[in-house]
């Protein structure tokens, strides 16, 4: 399950760095990465990157909060 949390969370990060490269340059780097002829992996990896946002909205289940 930890295995789980940091793959999650790795692509959470990845996923962040695209979208703010998206927002201050314009720039895709999944899409640089692996380019047009790819596009199928592209849209993998953005669908992987929304399910992990989504799992990890469990990330807060159990979570105190200390005032």
């Amino acid at each position: 399950m930890i295995a789980l949390r940091k793959i999650v969370l790795a692509l959470i990060i990845i996923g962040a760095i695209n979208w703010g490269l998206i927002g201050f340059f314009r720039y895709d780097l999944i899409s640089s990465i692996f380019g047009t002829n790819l596009e199928l992996i592209s849209r993998i990896i953005f669908a992987l990157v929304g399910i992990s946002g989504l799992y990890a909205i469990t990330f807060f289940k159990g979570q105190r909060t200390h005032v």
